[in-house]
């Protein structure tokens, strides 16, 4: 189990944004008790954080270092809330390539309606540990809100094809072992 309490889902995603987010934007997310799922793009500009003063100087970030880091930085915290050794992830994380936008939207309602999908929840929609409800909010997000609505043609359409069949065959290739 990777996330026991919800105090592990937002430090998570404090580790996320600390790691993840100089190197990749995110597209969409869904946290579960046992997996998770991002979508995201590489950025191709990964100088580095960004301090008040602007830009650190230094090498160029190594997108599986800072994946890595993320995982140790979790798996450390994780094992010492809960008085244990060893492995947290079972497996490295691993990546595919989108490339349509017919994949990329269905990847996105794929990820958003996982929790329903697995039983966690009756209404994907009521999972707090996804990206849906801070892409048809107003309020700040990490997430890539405009892009994401871009692809769906609005808010509108973005809700309705979550409220559609997904064809998992279209994403079956592109999941890892979900």
């Amino acid at each position: 189990m990777l996330f026991r309490e919800v105090r592990n889902y937002h430090h998570f995603l404090r580790l996320w944004a600390k790691y993840i987010e100089p190197v990749a934007d995110t597209y969409a997310y869904c946290l579960l008790s046992n997996h998770f799922h991002f979508l995201i793009r590489i950025k191709e500009d990964q100088t580095g954080p960004v301090s008040k003063t602007g830009p650190v100087s230094g090498p160029v970030l190594s997108v599986s270092r800072q994946f890595n880091n993320l995982f140790i930085a979790y798996a450390k915290a994780f094992n010492k809330a809960f008085d244990r050794t060893g492995s947290l992830f079972e497996s490295p994380f691993k990546r595919r390539r989108i490339d349509s936008d017919r994949y990329f939207v269905t990847l996105v309602v794929y990820i958003h309606r996982n929790p329903e999908k697995h039983g966690f929840v009756d209404d994907f929609r009521r999972w707090p540990y996804s990206s849906y409800q801070a892409i048809l909010s107003t309020r700040a997000t990490r997430i890539q809100r405009a892009a994401v609505l871009d692809w769906f043609g609005g808010a509108a359409a973005f809700e309705e094809m979550h409220t559609a069949r997904v064809d998992e065959a279209l994403v079956e290739a592109l999941i890892v072992d979900d």
